[in-house]
């Protein structure tokens, strides 16, 4: 679909192709672990490659295809790869990227569950990780780049404490070593922001999150920019750039060109490994995102009321949300986020855990969960959470205090959100009353 559609008509109509002889608008849920081959030259032509069709939903299924190049369309990218989960998405966009002996040089400032992963998964497979202690500072992403890094990664809106991530100047660091930047974007969607546009090479994304958005089922996505030059240094990513069996001897940069990287994720890395995403799920994933606009822009507006009403309040000491003035990452959020700034954000209570444990146990209409992107608004406590497997300096070092509390803005009325977390504060209060 031509670029000059608006984001919403792209939302509903990218990627679409009418399906089978019935007519049916949208793309059915095609429940089917195989696909019955014409005769023996058709099996044949589809395992090589050379028609166009499907083998075995593993590898590839109508219904997940639809989705794919719905997500690749709304990213800018050239192509998309839908797994079973977020975890997987990450996990697949990197071993695309690495082998035993490279590093991966990342973010402090991103979700636990890819910081586990890196410490330890990826560990146990030989790769290794360096963290930027502070994510701002384009100068130490450079001085931390090592001869065995290949590939740096960050968050756009990272999680919980919404310090947006300068997505051009890391991607020109990347760029300048011939490496590729990988963005987690789940938290912006690519409504708020595509990191393509902005020079990041890979986009991933917990699908489960907003653009699912109903807390229904589970999915992840990596999409491929197509834009970085992989032959530029062939020795940094032979995967890629030398001969393979499986091509005829072709690398996989000559048979596939900008779409190399993707093609190698998905048949030797997703297909291998396994992480599949249920047709039923890409379904619904194909659903939420075709009102994907018009439920980030309720978020969004929901959260900015919400987080100025927060910074208002006496029992708050700190309000971490890059749409407020206050926000040190404010100017990024403007250049990066001009439609929003998202929904999940920490706010810290003077009161610490005592107060934050009254919090969480008074609130009515925020649902106590560890999920995010809702379109109901969640709360949790990420230090004794998330989070609770660091140690206390590293809580501190990333601002995650005893009376941290995260939320994930849902599109409920806000003025009924104000209203329970005021009488959630009010029992923090007493409580604090009768310790005392």
């Amino acid at each position: 679909m031509a670029d000059e559609v608006g984001f919403a008509t792209q939302q509903v109509h990218a990627g679409e192709r009418l399906d089978g002889d019935a007519g049916a608008r949208i793309t059915p849920i095609h429940l089917t672990a195989g696909f019955v081959f014409d005769d023996f030259d058709q099996a044949r032509d589809r395992f090589h490659g050379d028609v166009e069709g499907f083998t075995y939903t593993r590898l590839g299924n109508p219904t997940t295809a639809a989705v794919e190049r719905k997500l690749a369309a709304l990213e800018h990218g050239v192509d998309a790869i839908a797994v079973a989960s977020g975890q997987a998405a990450v996990t697949v966009a990197l071993l695309a990227l690495l082998r035993a002996g490279d590093r991966i040089l990342a973010s402090r400032s991103i979700y636990e569950g890819s910081r586990g992963l890196f410490r330890e998964n990826f560990a146990n497979l030989g790769i290794g990780v360096d963290f930027v202690d502070d994510p701002h500072d384009l100068a130490e992403w450079r001085a931390r780049i090592r001869p065995e890094t290949r590939v740096l990664f960050g968050e756009s809106i990272p999680n919980p404490k919404n310090d947006v991530l300068d997505i051009s100047g890391v991607a020109d660091v990347a760029h300048d070593h011939g490496l590729p930047l990988v963005v987690d974007s789940t938290l912006a969607t690519p409504y708020l922001v595509r990191p393509i546009d902005f020079g990041a090479d890979v986009v991933v994304h917990s699908t489960s999150k907003f653009l699912a958005g109903h807390g229904a089922s589970l999915g992840g996505a990596v999409i491929d920019g197509g834009r970085l030059d992989w032959a530029a240094r062939p020795e940094l990513f032979p995967q890629l750039t030398s001969p393979s069996a499986g091509l005829g001897g072709r690398s996989y940069v000559e048979r596939f060109g900008d779409r190399a990287y993707a093609e190698y994720a998905r048949s030797v890395i997703a297909s291998r490994f396994g992480p599949t995403l249920s047709p039923l799920h890409a379904f619904l994933l194909q659903q939420g995102i075709e009102t994907l606009s018009l439920r980030i822009e309720r978020h969004s507006e929901n959260a900015l009321q919400v987080a100025r009403w927060l910074e208002e309040q006496p029992e708050v000491a700190s309000v971490d949300y890059s749409g407020l003035e206050s926000s040190p990452y404010h100017g990024l959020a403007k250049r990066y986020l001009p439609r929003g700034q998202g929904s999940v954000f920490g706010f810290t209570l003077t009161g610490g855990e005592p107060a934050a444990r009254a919090v969480v146990d008074a609130v009515t209409l925020f649902s106590r969960m560890t999920h995010l992107g809702d379109v109901r608004s969640l709360i949790l406590h990420p230090a004794t959470t998330t989070h609770s497997l660091l140690t206390g300096d590293e809580l501190r070092a990333n601002g995650i205090h005893p009376g941290l509390l995260r939320l994930s803005i849902g599109i409920e009325d806000v003025d009924d959100l104000l209203r329970d977390l005021a009488q959630a504060l009010a029992a923090s209060r007493r409580a604090r009353l009768e310790v005392a």
